[in-house]
């Protein structure tokens, strides 16, 4: 889409939405927990502004606006001490958030408090939000990580699949499912054990390493592609974003859909250590910091 985006209420938006969401399940949720709610249950979140895609002037690459705008807001509801972030890439509402008033001027309520706090916490290397590039967003590992899954071969790529939902307690079917690249079909087939160990469902698996969202068509045909193997359940993977109209129809019928994007493989990519180390760091306390003898 086109550099013409208007992103001046953004923020107010934002930071609203994400406390509203969190509220709606439950006081804690994860990065994708909360872009589910915006696609399925916000109205002043728009598709327009989800999707919307950039170019970077620095790098020359895509990026998507609302992912910065999302990351800024997470970081400055925690230092204004209104969710707090149990467990990476997760969080939970605190004391203030479950009970703040959601009014037009939280945003720069929330602004005020963190900068409070950043002010006391002397992180003079921390730049304002004004001060940050317009065209770089913030990167971290799961960011990287869709980058290299998107350079994959489309046989890496469903390889990389079959192995995520392996991880997932799905045993593989080595027949059925594994035509590379065969979009009329299946990337992959297999069973599913209940809890109980008393049955045993069909799951059938579709991997799309697509740049542009998955719409409610790719849905439809993915579940006829299920009757074919009368699979029970199916699970949908995608390095990108679906939209509403795909949301929805991946929950109508009596065969729900699994929609699997590219924050929920981030999350399940570290909850497996699929291919990926944990790396520990800590942070220097105040003694280190107070000046004198």
């Amino acid at each position: 889409m086109g550099a013409s985006v208007n992103r001046k209420n953004w923020d107010r938006i934002v930071t609203l939405e994400i406390l509203r969401g969190l509220r709606h399940l439950g006081g804690q949720a994860s990065k994708s927990d909360l872009l589910t709610y915006f696609r399925t249950q916000s109205a002043p979140i728009t598709d327009e502004m989800l999707d919307t895609t950039l170019t970077s002037k620095k790098s020359g690459k895509p990026y998507k606006p609302f992912d910065f705008t999302f990351n800024y807001n997470l970081k400055y509801l925690e230092l204004a001490d209104y969710i707090t972030r149990p467990r990476r890439a997760y969080f939970q509402l605190t004391t203030i958030g479950e009970n703040c008033e959601l009014s037009e001027n939280l945003s720069q309520d929330v602004l005020t408090k963190a900068n409070q706090t950043l002010d006391k916490q002397k992180k003079e290397d921390v730049v304002s939000h004004e001060e940050l590039p317009e065209d770089e967003p913030a990167v971290d590992w799961s960011e990287e990580l869709l980058d290299y899954l998107k350079a994959f071969s489309p046989s890496k790529f469903e390889q990389f699949c079959r192995q995520l939902v392996h991880q997932m307690g799905v045993s593989l079917d080595e027949t059925v499912g594994i035509q590379i690249s065969n979009d009329g079909g299946l990337d992959g087939f297999g069973y599913i054990t209940s809890q109980d160990d008393f049955r045993t469902n069909r799951v059938a698996i579709q991997a799309k390493r697509w740049q542009g969202t998955i719409q409610s068509p790719e849905i439809d045909k993915f579940r006829g592609a299920m009757d074919k193997f009368n699979a029970e359940y199916g699970i949908f993977i995608t390095t990108s974003t679906f939209t509403r109209g795909a949301i929805k129809a991946s929950r109508q019928g009596s065969r729900v859909i699994t929609l699997i994007d590219g924050a929920k493989i981030a999350e399940l990519v570290a909850k497996y250590q699929l291919h990926v180390k944990p790396v520990t760091t800590y942070l220097i306390g105040d003694f280190y910091k107070r000046k004198g003898q």
